[in-house]
């Protein structure tokens, strides 16, 4: 008999829709999420569902409806053509389905199409190349919470991270060859950011201090560090690159609210850049596997604008992945070494 896998690739999610209530949804059940809003549960919920919710729900409508395209949300959009070419590689013997944390398609769904086709194992890979409690902990534990309520559990396996893999790196190099690399002044690699606390909450080997210094390096207590990770990928980006250690910096976006989040700032490094002169920057955002609010929107307009602002003349984004035919083949590749 031959044996059936089935691979559920999950993303984080976006709203079914760029208006208001769309993003009103989505972002009440992504900030309800106990790992990526980790305070107590009535904290929690006023916060969300008196404040940011319904005062957040129309500035962000705005900022999808420059993100939207024809087709619809880049990350759905693009998420649904790797699902179509990694099947087409994989062949009759994988069952590939695309779920998101929150919204749709669902991971209750993409898990219960697995289930009707009789698939032996599941494999579930978080469209995130590196691990926080936030998101590929979020997407391990709902994954968890759905499948313990079957009769029947086939073998599991969740992919924790793959910050280092060699031919995801070599793709997000080559997008970056598509540019001119000596006409630029300096290389920024942002990362999605994170709160300090959730840095030390996953500080199991109590060795967390939340600076650059024990992040240099992976070792055996920091190897499921987010911040750690992020700065492996930078390393290895810049070694394929060929960059010295002048000509880069790995900073961290995102931040809301009043508490200290990852440092250095990618807002304050544009500032600090600018300072020295630098007039041109090109920009990395490894955290993303396909264009989003975070890279399409913050850092394309957003940072760009700012850098202009401040006195810059020049600030390009490397593209994501994507549907990237390499990226689809390194995928397809790392899902067949599982079995």
């Amino acid at each position: 008999m031959t044996k059936k896998t089935g691979v559920l690739l999950v993303n984080l999610g976006t709203p079914d829709a760029p208006d208001r209530k769309s993003v009103y949804k989505y972002l009440k059940e992504f900030l309800l999420d106990k790992r990526v809003l980790d305070i107590p549960w009535l904290q929690r919920n006023l916060l969300v569902r008196l404040l940011i919710a319904p005062f957040r729900s129309k500035p962000s409508s705005k900022l999808y409806q420059k993100l939207w395209t024809n087709e619809g949300s880049p990350l759905k959009v693009n998420g649904y053509k790797l699902v179509k070419g990694i099947r087409e590689l994989l062949g009759e013997n994988y069952t590939v389905e695309l779920a998101m944390r929150y919204q749709t398609p669902t991971i209750k769904s993409g898990l219960a199409t697995l289930r009707s086709k009789a698939v032996d194992e599941i494999i579930v890979f978080p469209l995130f190349p590196h691990y926080a409690s936030a998101s590929t902990g979020s997407v391990h534990e709902e994954v968890m919470k759905e499948i313990s309520t079957w009769q029947v559990i086939p073998e599991l396996k969740l992919i924790n991270s793959y910050y280092d893999l060699e031919g995801m790196i070599k793709v997000f190099a080559d997008n970056a060859r598509k540019y001119d690399l000596t006409s630029y002044d300096h290389f920024l690699f942002s990362y999605h950011g994170l709160p300090q606390r959730q840095m030390i909450k996953a500080n199991d080997f109590n060795h967390c201090h939340c600076n650059i210094e024990c992040c240099q390096k992976i070792t055996n207590e920091n190897k499921f560090c987010y911040s750690a990770q992020c700065y492996a990928t930078t390393k290895a980006l810049v070694v394929n690159l060929g960059l010295k250690e002048w000509q880069y910096t790995t900073c961290f976006q995102s931040r809301l609210g009043r508490d200290p989040w990852i440092k250095p700032y990618t807002s304050d490094v544009l500032l600090e850049r600018t300072k020295k002169g630098d007039k041109s920057l090109l920009v990395f955002c490894p955290a993303f596997v396909s264009d989003c609010l975070e890279t399409t929107v913050e850092v394309e307009d957003e940072y760009r604008n700012d850098f202009i602002h401040l006195g810059g003349e020049k600030l390009d984004l490397v593209e994501s992945l994507n549907d990237n035919p390499e990226w689809i083949k390194v995928v397809a590749e790392f899902i067949k070494q599982q079995n």
